[in-house]
Formats: structure tokens, C-alpha cells, sequence
């Protein structure tokens, strides 16, 4: 027969009727969860710089970005000394232009630094729905601002909210800032010089509306990701304002029209924007990229160190015109194809690049479909389409569609390997599990 008091630790019974019992738990009662506990409950663990999910996540390569970069981090270490200082910077420009790979770097430096606060990837492809969501956003930033070894009085107070509150989850996401972020840290004002610097939030445009009703049963306007992504920078902007929120924060996005317009006109006093053009010399660092992979190609195919001559690569830079994704992508296909490299190359400078095309989409269409068409390994192609579907195709939901018919029309023995567009996924993701021969983008 079972005891009442099995599950029951560092108990005394003395006489007949006093019982003194800590830890006690009913037989079958489940434990109550810790503060910490339901925090990470509510978290995007994948949306995080160093996450395993963001392990093949691109990265600059090295000697590459180099000047971008340290334009970031003197703005986060000594941007307090500018004439008119700002506490948010915007990092825009184009599809390919290289943000996350920048940010996922800056966030490593930072952390060496011990600089970093917090980081969130938003990222519309993820496997995990919470990293396309507004939901986890604020949670995400407390659970490492709790997890941050300078912080521990800060992270009482945000653990002391929760137990107060656990139903602050649930809440709006300008209270979910108030009470886990900005409250705890006003309760604190000792020890703020070695707290860390700077927040980075990158991928906003990635992040996608929250309905909160049953559209089929109401008529309640939809919200659009805009409205969502309006929200995030409103909240941002209440933090960077608030004088006991000691962080820089960066958002970094495409130059979307509402986030354009936030920044021109509701945070525009608040604002530093960095825009990833020609000033930052892409195609010095283009030319650094190239070097490295044809250097890698020369010798595992035992050509010539000349090999394969300054006009080439000056074209292949000059067609991609500042888009590392195209010279990623040719470097790549590159190093994991069989057959003759010059022939390749001479293939990949037949096709349409980025100077010669008024269609931004065009270039990369062409390159892909090359790509697809020409693997004579079927499983190669799966996970080609993967990679670009997944994370190198303008990483954005209305591309897909495009992306898909591409894939279906162009992919070798389809029918064997595509009866649909996520049993074509599905078969990459484990493929790519094997597979690990992409190595970071430029």
C-alpha cells in the first residue's frame, strides 16, 4: 500500500499530531514550476545569436565586412561621445546584402566583449513557429538578461514579476516590457557599469502577424505583419527612451515601407540608420570571398594558383553588383560540383547577372535553376533547393510560391523525388543533417 509520504523530503514528526514537511507533493500532484521555469517556457531558444537551431546560420567570412562592422561596434562602445548621440541604429539595404550574417557576427564580438545584452533572430522559415512571432520577443530578452552574470540583482526582480504575475505572458507586449524589462531595472542602480551595452534584434520584417480571433466566425479586421512589426518598434523606441534603459539597441531589416516610414518620422530623433551600400566596398569584400573559395578549389583539383584569372573574377563581382548572396551562391556551387571548373564557370557567366537585370528576382532565378538543372545527383538538388528555399532565397513568405514552381519545373527525376513541395523538404532537412558542405556567407 502506498504512502501518503513518499514523495515528501526533510520531514519530522514529533509526538502523535504535529507533521513539519518541506517539498511535500501528493502522489501524482505534478511540482510547481519555478519562475525561471515558466520564463523559459515562453521563450524563442532558437531565436538566440549562439542557439544550435542558428548553428549554420551564415557568418561573415573572415577579413570580410570588416569596416561595417566596426563602424557597429564603435557606435555601441563610444557612441555616448557623438555631438547629437542616438540610441537605436537601424542596419537596412537589399536582399543579399549580408544583415544577418553582420549581425550574427557583431553579436559574437559582442559577447567576447562581454558587451551583449540580448539578441532575437527573427526568421520566417524557421522550424520553430515562436521565431516568427511578437509573442516570445520580450520574454526572450528577460531570460538572458536573467542569465547575464552582472545582472543577478535584475534578475530577482524579473524573476520576483513572474511569480507575482505568471499571467504577464499573456499580456500586451508594451506591459511585457514594463514589467519584465524596464520596472527591474529601475529597481536596480548598483553595479550598471559592468552590465552590458547593447541589444540586437535582427530580421524584423520576418516577423509575422498574430491573429487573435476566429476569422471565419468574426469580422474583425486581420492584422497584418506590419501591424505586428509597427508594434515591436514601438516598444523598442518607449525602451530606448526610458533614462534607466542602459542599452543601444539594433534592429536590423529590409527597407520596408512601414519600418521605412517609423524610423523617418516616429523615431527619427532616436535613430542612427546604417544602409549596406557601396561605402562599405562590397566588392572588396566580395573579391576576398571568391579568393578564398577559388583557393580552396585549386587545390583540391590541383590547378594553377593564377587560376581562374583576375577578368573572371572581376565579372563575376561586377554581376553580382553588392549582392554577396550571388557570389555566395556561385562559390558554393562552385566547390561542391563535379565536372570541369572552367567549364562551370563558363556556364555561370552565360546566365544573366545583377548589372545586366531591371527584375531583382531574375538573376538569382536563373542561377538556381542552372544550379538544379545541372546536379546529375537528384538528392544534391533536394538539398540545394532546400538551402536556398530555407535560407538564402530573399528569406521571405511571398517568394516561396515563385521558388516552388522553380524547384517542381526544374528539379531532375521530380517525380521520384517531389510529389510535393514538403515531402521535397522533408527529404532535405534529413539530407542536409549529412550533408554539411556549405560553409558560412560572406
Amino acid at each position: 500500500m502506498s504512502s501518503h509520504f513518499e514523495n515528501a523530503r526533510n520531514f519530522t514528526i514529533e509526538g502523535d499530531t504535529h507533521i513539519y514537511a518541506k517539498n511535500y507533493n501528493h502522489y501524482g500532484e505534478r511540482p510547481i514550476k519555478s519562475s525561471i521555469e515558466k520564463l523559459r517556457d515562453h521563450i524563442a531558444a532558437g531565436a538566440l545569436h549562439n542557439s544550435d537551431e542558428r548553428c549554420d546560420a551564415p557568418a561573415c567570412h573572415p577579413d570580410t565586412r570588416v569596416a561595417v562592422q566596426d563602424e557597429v561596434i564603435s557606435w555601441i562602445c563610444d557612441g555616448d561621445s557623438d555631438d547629437e548621440p542616438e540610441d537605436i541604429m537601424w542596419v537596412t539595404g537589399p536582399a543579399g546584402s549580408g544583415k544577418t550574417a553582420i549581425m550574427g557576427s557583431v553579436a559574437t564580438t559582442c559577447q567576447g566583449k562581454g558587451i551583449l545584452g540580448a539578441t532575437h533572430f527573427f526568421s520566417s522559415f524557421s522550424g520553430s513557429a515562436n521565431r516568427r512571432s511578437k509573442r516570445f520577443l520580450v520574454p526572450t530578452l528577460a531570460y538572458q538578461l536573467v542569465q547575464h552574470k552582472a545582472m543577478t540583482q535584475v534578475a530577482d526582480q524579473i524573476l520576483s514579476t513572474i511569480e507575482h504575475n505568471p499571467a504577464v505572458f499573456d499580456q500586451k507586449l508594451e506591459v511585457q516590457l514594463d514589467q519584465l524589462i524596464l520596472e527591474p531595472l529601475r529597481a536596480c542602480q548598483e553595479g550598471r557599469s559592468a552590465w552590458p551595452k547593447v541589444i540586437i534584434i535582427d530580421g524584423l520584417d520576418e516577423c509575422e502577424a498574430v491573429q487573435y480571433h476566429n476569422e471565419a466566425l468574426s469580422d474583425a479586421p486581420r492584422r497584418s505583419k506590419e501591424d505586428d512589426q509597427i508594434e515591436i518598434l514601438s516598444v523598442l523606441k518607449k525602451a530606448a527612451s526610458d533614462p534607466d534603459f542602459p542599452f543601444r539597441i539594433i534592429i536590423a531589416s529590409r527597407p520596408e515601407h512601414a519600418i521605412k516610414r517609423f524610423f523617418a518620422d516616429v523615431a527619427k530623433s532616436l535613430t542612427r540608420e546604417l544602409f549596406l551600400d557601396a561605402k562599405y566596398n562590397p566588392d572588396a569584400d566580395m573579391a576576398l570571398f571568391l579568393e578564398s573559395k577559388f583557393a580552396n578549389i585549386q587545390r583540391e583539383r590541383h590547378l594553377p594558383s593564377s587560376w581562374p584569372g583576375e577578368d573572371v573574377r572581376r565579372t563575376l563581382i561586377a554581376n553580382a553588383s553588392g549582392q554577396f548572396i550571388y557570389v555566395a551562391t556561385v562559390g558554393r556551387f562552385m566547390e561542391v560540383s563535379g565536372g570541369d571548373p572552367d567549364e562551370l564557370l563558363k556556364q555561370v557567366l552565360r546566365l544573366p547577372g545583377f548589372k545586366d537585370s531591371t527584375d531583382a528576382l531574375a538573376p538569382l532565378d536563373a542561377l538556381y535553376t542552372h544550379i538544379l538543372t545541372s546536379s546529375p545527383d537528384p538528392p544534391l538538388s533536394i538539398l540545394w533547393l532546400n538551402l536556398i528555399f530555407r535560407e538564402r532565397y530573399l528569406e521571405r513568405d511571398e517568394h516561396a510560391p515563385r521558388l516552388a514552381m522553380l524547384g517542381h519545373q526544374s528539379l531532375p527525376h521530380q517525380n521520384e523525388f517531389a510529389a510535393s513541395l514538403q515531402q521535397l523538404e522533408l527529404q532535405a532537412i534529413r539530407l542536409s543533417a549529412t550533408l554539411r558542405c556549405f560553409p558560412n556567407q560572406p
